[in-house]
């Protein structure tokens, strides 16, 4: 705790009324949202770069928006560090039971683990009032993140497909009804069906087993370095992006694709 009092001694520093910056005095929860969003990227960023020797860095630029938001809840006299460690401290305690309440060496398995935690989910939601199946889902999620929790929480209560084979087949069918939609020239029209064209991705994902924002991720860095492949060999041939044609641009677009084959996930 001794570190973290030192974070939070600089934190009132930085807030007092009299002595402190401006820039710190001026934020409330609201205008530290984006920062907080950059801070969560730039974490995953150093991650998915397995940039490690900056990774303790940019966790400490998220503690200190954490330590932010509670010396603005302690100003309010909503909340402070303290509550907020006592608060997940405790709800860790009451959510892992298997590991800190065993009486026995009985080891649930992970079907179990799933069973008693979503219990303990829904207890959570009537204990806050919530008497929709999906009322706790954050609306400021990313789309895909919150589809694919939409979609798991629905599958808990039993409102899934049986097989992968069903999903692929209504990702067909919602394919079909955005080329209807393309046809009849509705923009409002392919902007629902291409939602729900999405949706479904979504949702083969998730019975794959696979995250679909990691996959997409994944599959924007493949483009990007695909792309980057292409402008330096242009480059190298002194040749210009905007004098080629797409018969052109597309040989080379294989060219990368075999010439980075296996750096990358193809």
């Amino acid at each position: 705790m001794a570190d973290i009092e030192k974070l939070l001694v600089i934190m009132r520093q930085l807030r007092d009324p009299d002595n402190g910056c401006p820039w710190d005095l001026q934020q409330d929860f609201l205008s530290l949202l984006p920062y907080t969003l950059e801070e969560v990227y730039e974490v995953i960023d150093a991650i998915e770069c397995a940039d490690y020797r900056h990774l303790s860095e940019e966790l400490g630029d998220l503690l200190f928006q954490i330590v932010f938001y509670a010396q603005i809840g302690s100003e309010r006299g909503l909340f402070d560090m303290a509550a907020i460690i006592d608060g997940i401290a405790a709800k860790l305690l009451i959510r892992h039971p298997h590991v800190f309440q065993r009486e026995d060496d009985i080891h649930p398995d992970m079907q179990q683990l799933h069973t008693a935690w979503e219990a303990r989910k829904q207890q959570d939601r009537a204990e806050k009032g919530i008497d929709n199946l999906l009322g706790d889902i954050p609306l400021a999620l990313p789309a895909l993140q919150r589809a694919h929790k939409i979609q798991s929480r629905l599958a808990r209560a039993g409102f899934d497909w049986p097989s992968t084979s069903g999903v692929i087949a209504q990702v067909r069918l919602e394919l079909d009804e955005l080329e209807r939609a393309m046809q009849q020239n509705d923009i409002a029209a392919c902007c629902d069906e291409l939602g729900d064209v999405l949706f479904s991705c979504v949702n083969l994902a998730r019975h794959l087993d696979i995250d679909a924002e990691v996959a997409l991720r994944s599959s924007n860095t493949k483009v990007s370095q695909r792309i980057g492949w292409m402008e330096k060999t242009l480059r190298q041939r002194q040749d210009r992006w905007s004098d080629k044609t797409m018969a052109e641009l597309e040989v080379l677009w294989q060219g990368a694709k075999q010439s980075l084959k296996g750096s990358i996930h193809e």
